[in-house]
């Protein structure tokens, strides 16, 4: 049976290029022990004062990482992208050192087969789930989307003209689009979960779950 990895447990990054980075600092702000590794030494002067532990070494070496005590982390994030072949070896050496969680970032489908097949247990696509981010961003009037595995999206946006002026129920708009209003925010306030009475105006902002379709024909509404 694996142990359950503790939801504060420290993370080690190996990689501090722009996800790297990201990565690093999010986790930071979080209140999380963070380790990161790269091998130039400008970025991990740069990182040794934002982070808890910032370290020049080289992830494709195995030793390396043993020597810093990767062996003792329970998460990793392999955030080398550019060069498959170094993505692949490092990778290749937090499996070996039974790290139980690792992230890889991956640059194609055929990159992130090969990083699964080899042990990463999560793999994440960073440009491509951007690219696919903004396009529905810019293609309606959505102000913020979040894409889940099963097509299933959570979505912030201005109220369609059908369902403004009227209560939620009396707008049918789960009947009519299919779609779920979870939550309204009325300017300079905070947001509150709808209800089936929740009159939805002008200048409110909504919070919308659904199918990804069935929400772009929803904000299409205009």
């Amino acid at each position: 049976m694996v142990d359950r990895i503790k939801h504060d447990a420290p993370v080690l990054i190996v990689g501090l290029g722009r996800f790297g980075a990201a990565t690093a600092g999010q986790l930071d702000r979080l209140g999380r022990e963070v380790l990161v590794v790269d091998t130039s030494e400008a970025l991990v002067s740069k990182w040794s004062e934002r982070v808890t532990h910032a370290v020049q070494a080289d992830g494709r070496s195995l030793e390396a990482l043993q020597q810093i005590g990767a062996q003792d982390f329970s998460i990793a994030v392999c955030a080398v992208g550019s060069s498959v072949e170094a993505s692949v070896l490092i990778v290749a050496n937090l499996v070996d050192l039974k790290i139980q969680q690792i992230w890889a970032k991956a640059i194609s489908k055929s990159h992130g087969k090969i990083l699964e097949r080899i042990g990463a247990n999560h793999v994440i696509y960073p440009e491509a789930e951007a690219g696919e981010r903004v396009a529905h961003l810019v293609s309606g009037r959505m102000l913020d989307f979040i894409e889940f595995d099963d097509d299933f999206a959570l979505v912030k946006m201005y109220p369609p003209k059908p369902i403004r002026g009227l209560t939620l129920v009396d707008s049918g708009v789960r009947r009519k689009y299919n779609v779920t209003v979870v939550g309204v925010k009325s300017p300079g306030k905070p947001f509150t979960y709808a209800t089936a009475e929740t009159v939805v105006s002008n200048h409110d902002l909504i919070i919308v779950s659904g199918a990804e379709a069935d929400i772009e024909r929803f904000a299409a509404l205009g």
